[in-house]
């Protein structure tokens, strides 16, 4: 049965041909090669900034290019110098080309795609990218520094944070600063930070809307109860609240079994209608905390050392999520030059920073 389907096939397709039902097959000679190449360059895009932890790195290159008849080579340049070569295509018309370059310098740079077709018709696009040189920590045991130029990324680890609302930018103390928003904060991976001695030094600019807020939290999750005993017994809490006209800045810190205080009564006040920035300084270490305002103890006293557990995550700018039970939440204040060290700073060195960002 099945030879005798294919006989009949075979017999219905010759019949077809003979009435002429079906076409004769023609050559068709290819249409004049009237356009050069089009060349599109996909990655990397015109103004890529690059900030990694290394002085050199690497690229991926993503291009495309397309002809009306038949593509001949494909050039990729780098600063001028040819670092690869194509001049096989499956699809003569269409070529999509992916390439990693390895050696990327820090500096400003320019990547060329130079494509010929057949007939010797060349086109050549170009994007010009930065490698930014990597921050190196200015002082001894920095692990953390965030300079909030126009960007939240902190530059030891580059490391980009989660952020929450709408905080943005504003002048700063040196460039641009942390401006603060309603239900706005950072926050930052933070289990690097977890060391025996602790400091963290920033600028600020106080506005006392709302009378309440966080600075800077580092405490452990507790979902039922945030702002209880239960979530202030590891880590700490360095936060702002209404002292009269004045706001007071106060640290929390956990010692693995209960909590210490370090307020200062008024001589940790500032006044907000002053308008201007002041330097805040924290230090942890096994058995003293300490609290500075313009590199001024405020605040100082005995401590069993600090407990880290449950302690990954760092906020900026509120005490959200996790340190919220008493209102302690989002800052609208303005913060700059965010510096944090595994060892405590002293005095001396607070000062000495303190100077050496003043303007």
């Amino acid at each position: 049965m099945k030879k005798i389907s294919i006989i009949a096939c075979l017999l219905a397709l010759f019949w077809a041909c003979d009435q002429n039902y079906i076409d004769d097959i023609e050559a068709v000679e290819p249409d004049e090669d009237t356009e050069a190449p089009e060349v599109t360059i996909n990655s990397p895009v015109e103004g890529t900034q690059i900030r990694v932890v290394e002085d050199v790195t690497a690229i991926n290159i993503d291009i495309e290019v397309t002809d009306d008849i038949e593509l001949e080579i494909i050039v990729i340049q780098f600063n001028g110098e040819e670092i690869a070569r194509f001049e096989d295509f499956p699809d003569y018309r269409r070529a999509l080309k992916q390439y990693r370059f390895e050696e990327v310098p820090n500096g400003e740079h320019t990547l060329s795609v130079i494509a010929t077709d057949a007939s010797g018709k060349t086109s050549e696009e170009s994007v010009s990218f930065v490698k930014i040189e990597p921050y190196r920590p200015v002082y001894d045991n920095e692990v953390f520094y965030v300079n909030f130029d126009g960007d939240f990324t902190e530059l030891v680890t580059i490391q980009s944070p989660e952020v929450n609302g709408n905080p943005g930018f504003a002048d700063g103390k040196i460039g641009r600063a942390y401006r603060g928003s309603s239900n706005g904060y950072l926050m930052y991976e933070a289990e690097h930070l977890q060391s025996e001695e602790f400091s963290a030094v920033f600028w600020y600019k106080t506005n006392a809307d709302p009378d309440r807020a966080g600075l800077l939290v580092m405490g452990p999750p507790d979902e039922a109860n945030p702002g209880s005993a239960n979530n202030r017994n590891s880590g700490f809490r360095f936060f702002r609240e209404a002292a009269g006209p004045n706001q007071r800045f106060k640290l929390n810190v956990g010692n693995g079994s209960g909590e210490n205080w370090f307020d200062g009564g008024a001589a940790a006040d500032i006044d907000p209608s002053v308008d201007e920035w002041a330097h805040l300084a924290i230090t942890i270490t096994s058995n003293t905390c300490t609290v500075y305002i313009d590199g001024e103890v405020v605040s100082t006293g005995e401590f069993p050392g600090i407990d880290w557990e449950g302690c990954d995550l760092l906020s900026v700018g509120s005490g959200a999520p996790r340190f919220i039970g008493w209102n302690h939440l989002s800052t609208q204040s303005l913060m700059d030059e965010l510096r944090i060290f595994d060892r405590a700073l002293g005095q001396e060195e607070i000062q000495s920073i303190m100077e050496a960002e003043r303007q």
